[in-house]
């Protein structure tokens, strides 16, 4: 059994926003679904990172979610800037449980557990937060992010946190948050959200303890990333 990840699948099967317009994204789905089950075995665990689906309502993200289901291992997703579909865990258990899609967990204000590894995390938000509305999204996502931390640490094991936004980057930091990863003694993190030329401010390595890396679909030629094996 191992644990992946991966950030910013961006499927747009069900609505038309095709990604392919980009440089790098010829053929992504085809591309990602050949990767994922050549990497990932059915008792396999797929953390996805955010930005999941172009679909503005829930109806829209259907043909996506069947797609992801239909690829190998159990899938723990997370909201990111673009999922503006996202509505209540219970809501989207619900879609699921309805349309037969049977592999795909909900990380929000939870953890889970995968062999050793205890699992959580929350989108994040700007490095910039000079405005009163930036600042009070980024306190719950500070909130959620503390409490996601606290459900792991009942579950026991390794900690792992993932985020959609990244924390930290080569000129500037998000406090609020790496102050908790590193508050909570998180020893690893992984992001995404990052794709382009924007990947050469990434900061992937160790800072105060905590180890950090990207994950973007892109950025690892949309194949998951092995995390754990266990």
């Amino acid at each position: 059994m191992s644990l992946f990840a991966i950030g910013d699948t961006h499927l747009s099967f069900g609505s038309d926003k095709p990604m392919d317009v980009f440089s790098g994204w010829q053929d992504y789905e085809k591309r990602l679904e050949k990767n994922w089950n050549s990497v990932v075995a059915e008792n396999d665990t797929v953390v996805i990172a955010g930005d999941i689906s172009w679909g503005v309502k829930m109806e829209d993200t259907l043909e996506d979610f069947c797609f992801l289901d239909k690829l190998n291992g159990t899938k723990i997703i997370m909201k990111g800037n673009h999922d503006y579909w996202w509505s209540t865990k219970s809501k989207t258990e619900k879609f699921f449980k309805e349309n037969g899609i049977e592999s795909i967990k909900i990380l929000f204000n939870n953890a889970y557990k995968v062999g050793d590894a205890a699992i959580c995390g929350t989108r994040g938000w700007f490095f910039d937060c000079s405005k009163n509305e930036d600042q009070k999204v980024l306190a719950r996502e500070v909130g959620r992010l503390k409490t996601s931390i606290a459900e792991a640490k009942k579950l026991g094991g390794e900690v792992i946190a993932f985020l959609h936004y990244p924390p930290i980057s080569l000129t500037e930091t998000c406090h609020e948050i790496y102050d908790t990863l590193v508050d909570e003694q998180i020893k690893t993190c992984y992001y995404g959200h990052l794709h382009g030329n924007s990947v050469n401010w990434a900061f992937r390595g160790e800072s105060d303890g905590v180890k950090f890396d990207l994950i973007s679909a892109d950025y690892l030629n949309f194949c998951p990333k092995l995390i754990r094996k266990f």
